[in-house]
Parts: C-alpha cells; structure tokens; sequence
C-alpha cells in the first residue's frame, strides 16, 4: 500500500477539528478538496473513516482505532524533522575522534576549542590509540574521524587527507647543549651519543628506523621509552639525545629547555593526516570539524 503523505495530515487534521470548515482553515485548502482527500484515503484503506452529521464530522471505531496509531507516527515524524535540524544547525550531535595522545595536545586541542565555542551542544569522544588500532575502528564503524601521522598501510577504504606538515629533530638538555652549537653528521650522533626514543612500534620510532635503514646508519638506544612526553623529559635532564617533532616542542626551545642539535643531513619532512571512512558519509558535526581543521 502507497498513500500519499499528505492525506494522512488531511486526516489527522479533520479527526482533530472534527469540522471539515475548520480543518480547511487550518490547512488553507479548500473544503472540498479537505473532502476528496479524506474519500481517496477511504477508498485506499478499504473502510470508512468518518461519521458525516450536521454538527460536524466524527470518526467510527475503525477510524479511531486508525488515528490512535497514525498519530504517534505523525508525532515521531514531526520529533525526526526537529531532530534533523537541531542536527543540521549543530544544536545536537556527536564526533568521535581517534587519534593520538600527543597529537591531542599538541594539534587537536586548539582545533577542539574553536569548534567547541561555536557549537558548545555538540559531544566529542576522544579515542587514543596506535594508528594501525585507529584505523581499525574507523572502518567498523566506531570513529567518525581520525588524526594520525602519516603513512599508514592498508588504507584503501579510508579516505586520507594531509593536513599538517612536521619536521623531526635531534634534541638535548643543558648537559648537552654544546652539540646545538655546530653541525654533526646523523652517523656520528648516533655512534657516539646515547639516544633517546619511542619504543619500536610508534609512528615516530618507525619513521627513524626506517630513515636509518635507508641511510644504513646503525645506532643502538640507550633508552627506549612508550611516552613522547618522557622522550622530551629525559632528554631535559640529561640522558641523551632525543628524538623528537620540532613543531610540537616551541614551548620547551623558547623556554631554553631544549636545544635543536643542527645535523649535516637533513631528515625528511613529514605528513600528519585526517581519515574518513569511504564507505559512510560523516555526520554534520564531523563534516563541520573537518571544515575548521582545513581552514586553521
């Protein structure tokens, strides 16, 4: 069965009215056509709807038990259309973002404090995980976004946009500050200094051994820790040299803590990205998110 719309308003309106004047008044039709509506509605249904009487229009049993159920429908209807829009003008909705914890601090928090004074009613989920972990999840559905240093492998059925160029460097503390004063080959560095680094498996980590591998320089790390942040922290206070991505340490070489060692060969710049899935289309908040990181 395929009813219009439309006659079921006409006939919600007239069980309400219980007036066909009325009723035409209230949906600025004329009466008749209000009258051939409701005939057309009787006659596809296969019953009759109304009671017609000089004092007005009254519904029969089957037309009352008909209005009972159609107007919760119109009910849920008119709620779906509110909640469309609150969803369209962001006066509601969720993002969930993945991405990691540094880049939470040092790229996602001032994108996430701009879009929260716009839209304050929006809801964001943070996950923080691997980006292979990510990846993961954005494909079964469970992240509408992700944020993730680039490459990543196996990535055909996201879709990947850069959105921020990083520049990676040898870092120390005071107790080696004399390196920061000349340039020293990466080769030397690494046979002659204790490193500091991620441990294997992280973006960063990975992006340096294969760096080394390509340049067949050869290191062993006298220290190997999970956290970016406890790179930096051991590196202030003594124990080597660290690795780390200059655009994320500005607080700590302004504030003298850190010191860039300058190298004779330069290290590759990198790419950090933002995904969707390919195969659902992103909410209206998310889309919106994307338009604010794409015009930081």
């Amino acid at each position: 069965m395929n009813i219009n719309f439309e006659l079921y308003r006409v006939f919600c309106v007239v069980a309400e009215c219980k007036n066909i004047t009325r009723a035409a008044e209230q949906l600025h039709i004329s009466q008749p056509a209000i009258s051939k509506s409701i005939k057309s509605l009787e006659e596809q249904l296969g019953g009759t709807l109304f009671v017609r009487t000089k004092r007005g229009v009254f519904l029969t049993e089957e037309g009352k038990e008909f209005y009972h159920y159609l107007k919760q429908a119109m009910e849920y209807i008119h709620n779906a259309e509110h909640k469309f829009n609150d969803l369209i003008h962001l006066e509601t909705g969720s993002i969930r973002i993945g991405i990691s914890t540094t880049l939470t601090k040092q790229l996602l928090l001032p994108i996430l404090e701009k879009f929260h004074d716009q839209y304050p009613n929006i809801n964001i989920e943070i996950t923080t995980d691997p980006s292979f972990e990510l990846c993961k999840k954005l494909r079964n559905g469970l992240l509408d976004l992700t944020i993730f240093n680039l490459p990543v492998s196996n990535a055909d059925d996201i879709e990947i946009t850069p959105i921020f160029t990083v520049h990676d460097v040898f870092v120390v503390g005071k107790k080696y500050q004399s390196l920061a004063t000349k340039k020293i080959s990466i080769e030397e560095l690494c046979s002659s200094y204790p490193l500091i680094l991620q441990t294997p498996g992280s973006t960063l980590r990975n992006f340096f051994d294969d760096f080394c591998k390509k340049n067949h320089i050869s290191f062993s790390s006298a220290m190997s820790l999970s956290s970016y942040t406890l790179v930096l922290e051991f590196s202030k206070i003594g124990f080597g040299v660290g690795f780390a991505t200059k655009e994320f340490i500005k607080k700590e070489l302004d504030n003298k803590e850190l010191f860039i060692v300058p190298t004779t060969t330069s290290i590759p710049e990198r790419q950090i990205g933002m995904a969707v899935s390919k195969h659902q289309l992103p909410n209206f908040a998310t889309r919106k998110f994307i338009d604010i990181i794409l015009n930081k």
